[in-house]
């Protein structure tokens, strides 16, 4: 009797390029292979919280940059690694899994692609490579610095780390120098090239954490180099540039004079809400931390609101109003229990008390009739709801699905204009846990440069699960009730939406960072985040004692 022994069949592996630091640089082709992978061998650089935004939550992640000791793996170790993980990952079904290697920048540059794809290539693995954007561009581009212009011709790429590296091959004056490396290597090797005859006049940018809100550069000659490091020495993988194009910075620079550049700022928010915001931020140069300030929560008893569904199907209302998005996304897990979809709407007139609202409805398919024009709230809601008539309108009754701790203002205005309101409590609002103590410390003690409220309950809860933001946190509110708040819990507001939406907001907290920017300009101060500038005051003072 013979048996046959099953044969596994091995995954395939996808070289990617993770891009030179900012996620959203990351390819169309590479982001889907990631959502796709079993395993994820992770770079040195590229991390989990990287891998975070892009990969299923049950991933595999294996650490390529360290070997079980902590050591730092060689090149040649690197590949038995890949190799190790894919036959480790190999399935017994007949399906091909993916193994993602996900690389630093462009796999093809200073990553040992080439060692690690002919190690594959060795071992019957199939693979393909997925290009990234590379450092070597994106970086200077970050840092307002194009690598050809100003009298450059040619760009030379050298890696400092690199003993093999042949300096003298980017001596001549219209050469652009691209040199990649660590804290200690680059300014080695800067050396290296001024010993081999570069001018010690050429200009000399030097960028860290390029592309992120954390990037900085610092502009200074070959000669001045080593000097120019002895106060503030470099830390992490570093990209110099030399050469004219060096000085195009102080026209071009985009990035780093982003309006909120550097700024933290705080959302308390939940994070299913603070999206629109953390993107809005970003864009203007900030980071965010979401603190969710509330829970949200089914009611205590949920006949009401199913009985209210139900007449919804029935023909019951003549209107449905919503207050806010997870209202509709009650409505919607209700809609999901009983196996209905949006055309349970048909007939029924939909309004949203604003913007936030209104984009909720729409991505479920909905348009709502009645969105306020002017003030997003109940009182701007009451202003453009028509009264009931009982000629043009043949049903009577509002259906209302709202928070348990919604006020009566819009419920007294539709009765008050004849009509019947079923004021259903669709879901109950529940103060958050407190946040871990690290964040209440760096609330307290100011690190965060700026905090955005988007509701009074936003401010009340804040400060009692996390304490009152320092005196130097700048404070945006999302209207007057808001600020209205944050005034009677002893803040200084110092940022007025000019409309009631989280786009508003931030907009609005940008335009006050330009005006410290410019502030800080014209009385030639370096100094441009509020953390910051507490900080600079602290050793002013300290100075002059």
């Amino acid at each position: 009797m013979s048996t046959t022994k099953t044969r596994k069949t091995l995954p395939q592996i996808a070289f990617i390029g993770s891009g030179p630091g900012d996620p959203s640089l990351i390819t169309v082709r590479a982001a889907r292979l990631l959502r796709e992978a079993d395993v994820i061998i992770i770079d040195q650089i590229a991390r989990e919280d990287f891998v975070a935004s892009f990969a299923r939550e049950d991933v595999e992640i294996v650490d390529a940059g360290h070997g079980e000791t902590g050591q730092t793996l060689t090149t040649a170790s690197r590949a038995k690694l890949v190799v190790r993980t894919a036959k480790a990952a190999a399935r017994n079904d007949g399906t091909v899994g993916l193994v993602v290697r996900l690389m630093d920048g462009d796999p093809a540059t200073f990553n040992g692609l080439a060692e690690e794809s002919i190690a594959c290539h060795k071992a019957d693995i199939a693979f393909e490579i997925v290009p990234g954007v590379s450092a070597v561009s994106a970086v200077p581009s970050y840092a307002g610095i194009p690598l050809v212009g100003s009298g450059a011709r040619t760009v030379h790429v050298l890696s400092a780390a690199d003993e093999k590296t042949d300096w003298s091959s980017a001596v001549a004056k219209d050469a652009t120098a691209v040199v990649l490396g660590t804290a200690e290597s680059v300014p080695a090797g800067l050396a290296k090239l001024q010993a081999a005859g570069r001018d010690a006049d050429t200009p000399v940018s030097l960028s860290t954490e390029g592309t992120t809100i954390r990037q900085s550069t610092r502009v200074t000659t070959l000669g001045e180099v080593a000097g120019a490091l002895k106060t503030q020495p470099l830390t992490g993988p570093v990209v110099a540039v030399v050469g004219s194009v060096v000085a195009l910075r102080e026209q071009l620079s985009w990035w780093e004079t982003k309006p909120l550049f550097g700024w933290n700022v705080l959302v308390p928010r939940t994070k299913e809400q603070s999206g629109t915001m953390t993107d809005r931020l970003a864009s203007h140069g900030a980071a965010s931390d979401v603190v969710p300030t509330i829970s949200v929560e089914p009611p205590r008893t949920p006949q009401q609101m199913e009985r209210a569904i139900k007449g919804l199907v029935t023909g019951r209302y003549e209107w449905i109003g919503f207050t806010s998005a997870n209202a509709v996304r009650a409505v919607r897990e209700k809609f999901v229990e009983f196996g209905l979809d949006a055309r349970a709407f048909a007939g029924l007139k939909i309004a949203a008390v604003g913007g936030v609202t209104a984009e909720s409805l729409r991505e479920w398919g909905l348009e709502p009739d009645l969105v306020p024009a002017g003030e997003q709230s109940a009182k701007g809601l009451l202003e453009e709801w028509p009264p009931y008539d009982d000629v043009l309108d043949p049903i009577n009754r509002v259906f209302l699905p709202r928070a348990d701790i919604a006020t009566d203002t819009l419920v007294a205005g539709l009765q008050d204009m004849g009509w019947e309101v079923d004021d259903v409590t669709a879901y109950r609002t529940v103060r958050a846990a407190p946040p871990a103590p690290e964040v209440r410390e760096a609330i307290k003690a100011g690190k965060f440069d700026a905090v955005c409220f988007t509701s009074s309950s936003t401010v009340r809860n804040l400060v009692g699960i996390a304490g009152k933001p320092h005196a130097t946190t700048v404070i945006a509110c999302i209207g007057p009730a808001t600020a209205k708040t944050a005034e009677e819990h002893g803040l200084r507001v110092d940022v007025l939406a000019s409309e009631p939406s989280a786009e508003a907001l931030v907009d609005a907290l940008a335009d006050y960072g330009r005006g410290l920017a410019l502030t800080a300009q014209e009385n030639g101060e370096q100094v441009r985040r509020p953390s910051e500038r507490k900080a600079s005051s602290r050793r002013k003072a300290k100075a002059s004692r």
